[in-house]
């Protein structure tokens, strides 16, 4: 006989099993314990009849419907069995043996289904009316209804707030408003244009009052002064520009050489792997070191042939970029000076257009201040033309006037001399681009006349000694700068001592330590272009085969 206490009683209901200390609710209901109470007592029903049938659960349900209790059951009857499922709220009992009883949460309702089918037997009398099957089931409430319908907005208002908040941390931030013109925020807006961190926001504003309309005759020297400062920053955007093709020129310069250095190691480990490979290492190998060293040898070979022809065709985009301007060194190799003369006439082309842009801006700031001036006396005129053909004279300009046009009229004046001082300027390099006009006309018909000379004496290099043929192709393409200079000593004094030549690679470490910023390809081009210093062949057999660079410079002073 289970005990009477109401822990146990509420572990019985709930399907509890003590000896495995886990919930079991397929016994619950079906197993033929006895739940005792103080006023009355439940008898489980046969676990071989079906299970009793429910109604569909509303949603929010906390109220069930207890139906089949003995006419003789009181409220507090009730309370007492139904009081270990949970805290009850309200408890409706009919007259006609049922009643409905109101949870304070919904799962308490589920434990209330476990004591359908119950018979209920109040004390020990035997009599009908103290007797009875209760059968529960979910009830419908307006309460609970009510109740539900609020938590669902609730929960849709949260998630609304949740989704907005979402939506606003991903939507972009507005933009500022647009303060209204006026000429003391066009004064601030024409500092803020000159700073580079402001610009934008800046050139924003002034886009805005400029479409909005702000621009009329009156302010038209404010809008004016605003557009020049922000055409200034044209320099600094092309400054920067320069300044990053220049960072990508090296950049890709740094790239090269470290894919050269690359390649050199990886001549390095196929060199290893020869040597590995000769017989008298591979025979003290074991059959499984020399498969590991063969996996690892194509490896090697696989990875060093697509680097291999990654630099090729970086070698030959350079290569591209050398005859294009190859074809152009042969279009002005019969004007040696034109290029100079070119870029003295470009840059005073330059200076000349820069000068005139300057000198443009003082005569527009010089109407300006002419404007500013004609209006100011305007302002102070009393009186106009009353008729057709009567007209008053101008009245005389007060005191509190005479001040700001004074300072206008100091400002003209100072604008009047620089513009005297620029039209000098500009005079003076008329008269040197002129100059250098007529030096160049000078130099074509020198050209000419020596064209005339090689057409009628036949090719040059019938009449010239090799030592002079020798000569002009270093003064043509070989020794550039002071810098080539020092790298033909170099390169010649190493090559010297390397009788039996030395390939690329080896010479381009070499000189990569006296000077990191030279590439292989630079030396390799300047090689080419002296071809009586350097000559290059072809050493070894098979595998070994690989191009050597010796120096012939004795060899050609001896022929010569």
């Amino acid at each position: 006989v289970p005990s009477d206490s109401p822990a146990d009683s509420l572990q019985c209901l709930q399907g509890f099993d003590p000896g495995l200390g886990l919930m079991n609710p397929m016994m619950v209901g079906v197993g033929l314990e006895i739940i005792h109470r103080q006023s009355c007592t439940l008898f489980p029903q046969n676990p071989n009849l079906p299970p009793p049938s429910t109604r569909e659960r509303p949603p929010g349900c906390k109220t069930v419907f207890v139906g089949g209790l003995p006419e003789n059951a009181t409220e507090e009857t009730v309370r007492e069995v139904f009081d270990p499922c949970g805290e009850i709220i309200a408890i409706r009992k009919s007259k006609k043996n049922f009643c409905h009883i109101r949870f304070s949460e919904e799962f308490m309702v589920d434990k209330t289904l476990y004591l359908s089918g119950y018979r209920m037997r109040i004390g020990s009398s035997t009599d009908k009316k103290d007797s009875g099957r209760i059968h529960v089931d979910f009830a419908q409430a307006r309460d609970d209804l009510y109740e539900w319908e609020c938590q669902q907005r609730l929960m849709a208002r949260e998630e609304r707030h949740r989704r907005k908040i979402h939506e606003d941390r991903l939507r972009p931030p507005s933009p500022p408003p647009i303060v209204h013109f006026s000429e003391h925020e066009a004064a601030t807006l024409a500092e803020r244009l000159k700073e580079d961190h402001k610009f934008s926001e800046a050139t924003a504003v002034l886009f805005t009052w400029i479409d909005r309309g702000e621009v009329n005759r009156r302010t038209a020297n404010h809008f004016y002064s605003m557009i020049q400062s922000a055409n200034s920053h044209v320099r600094r955007l092309m400054s920067e520009k320069a300044q990053h093709e220049e960072d990508m020129e090296h950049a890709k310069e740094i790239f090269k050489n470290a894919l050269l250095a690359i390649l050199y190691q990886f001549e390095q480990i196929k060199a290893v792997f020869n040597a590995a490979t000769r017989q008298k290492a591979w025979d003290h190998f074991s059959k499984a070191q020399r498969k590991n060293i063969d996996i690892w040898r194509k490896q090697c070979e696989e990875l060093r042939n697509a680097h291999s022809e990654e630099i090729m065709g970086i070698r030959r985009e350079e290569e591209m970029e050398m005859s294009e301007e190859d074809n152009e060194e042969e279009e002005e190799e019969d004007t040696p000076c034109k290029r100079l003369r070119t870029e003295d006439t470009g840059a005073c082309d330059q200076t000349h257009a820069s000068l005139k842009e300057e000198n443009d801006s003082l005569r527009w700031q010089l109407e300006a201040y002419r404007n500013e001036v004609e209006l100011l006396k305007r302002e102070q005129r009393g009186g106009g033309a009353r008729g057709a053909g009567r007209h008053e004279e101008d009245p005389p300009v007060t005191p509190s006037c005479e001040v700001p046009i004074q300072i206008l009229q100091q400002n003209m004046h100072h604008l009047q001399q620089q513009l005297l001082s620029l039209q000098e300027q500009l005079r003076s390099k008329e008269a040197e681009l002129q100059e250098a006009r007529e030096e160049h006309r000078y130099l074509q018909g020198g050209v000419a006349h020596l064209r005339d000379q090689v057409s009628r004496t036949g090719p040059k290099g019938a009449h010239t000694s090799p030592r002079e043929r020798r000569s002009e192709v270093v003064m043509r393409g070989g020794v550039a700068s002071e810098k080539e200079a020092l790298l033909l000593g170099v390169m010649s004094t190493f090559l010297h001592v390397h009788p039996f030549g030395a390939n690329l690679e080896y010479l381009w470490s070499y000189i990569q330590r006296l000077d990191t910023k030279v590439s292989a390809v630079d030396l390799e081009r300047l090689m080419v272009r002296l071809p009586n210093m350097f000559r290059q062949e072809l050493s070894g057999v098979g595998a070994t085969l690989e191009k050597r660079w010796k120096f012939c410079g004795f060899d050609s002073l001896g022929s010569a």
